[in-house]
């Protein structure tokens, strides 16, 4: 059984174990967060605090954007942009899947949420799944709103994937 976790897609390029998880993982990443990728690589502004780090990552950055424009993913990417809430599926080694969902923002949480926050809420929510971020301000307003996802800092990756262990055998 696949654990499921909805996060950024620069997420994945920062902290790149995410790619190599002891089981089945299944990543949820609103499709804005992939466009999201384009202005981190052309923006300025160090994305990490070592240079050395910061260059990795936008290295990691390019072989992502690479990667969700080879044909075959683009081509499965926009036909999930045909329809609100579409998934596309792709494959990205033996344990690890994307799901790029067409989320919309309904400015439900408007007031505690940026866009990208509220696409990450809201696909939490509607596919029963917790997010992973390194946003402990994002941690804080999901908390203070009272919003009903559940949400794990980054570093609890793996606290996060024996939770839902727990959790699956608890729906036995």
């Amino acid at each position: 059984m696949h654990k499921r976790f909805a996060l950024e897609a620069v997420m994945i390029a920062i902290y790149g174990q995410l790619l190599v998880p002891d089981q089945p993982v299944e990543y949820y990443i609103p499709y804005s967060t992939i466009m999201e990728l384009y202005d981190f690589k052309t923006d300025d502004q160090p994305l990490m605090p070592d240079p050395h780090e910061d260059e990795h990552v936008r290295t990691k950055i390019d072989e992502m954007i690479r990667f969700f424009e080879e044909p075959l993913n683009r081509k499965k990417i926009e036909r999930g942009l045909s329809a609100p809430w579409r998934k596309s599926s792709l494959l990205v080694n033996e344990l690890v899947t994307f799901q790029v969902v067409n989320a919309i923002d309904n400015a439900q949480y408007g007031e505690h949420l940026d866009p990208i926050e509220t696409e990450l809420v809201l696909t939490g929510m509607m596919e029963q799944i917790p997010i992973l971020t390194d946003q402990l301000d994002f941690i804080d307003k999901v908390i203070e709103a009272e919003i009903p996802v559940q949400v794990f800092d980054i570093e609890d990756f793996e606290y996060a994937m024996e939770l839902q262990d727990n959790e699956m055998i608890d729906d036995l």
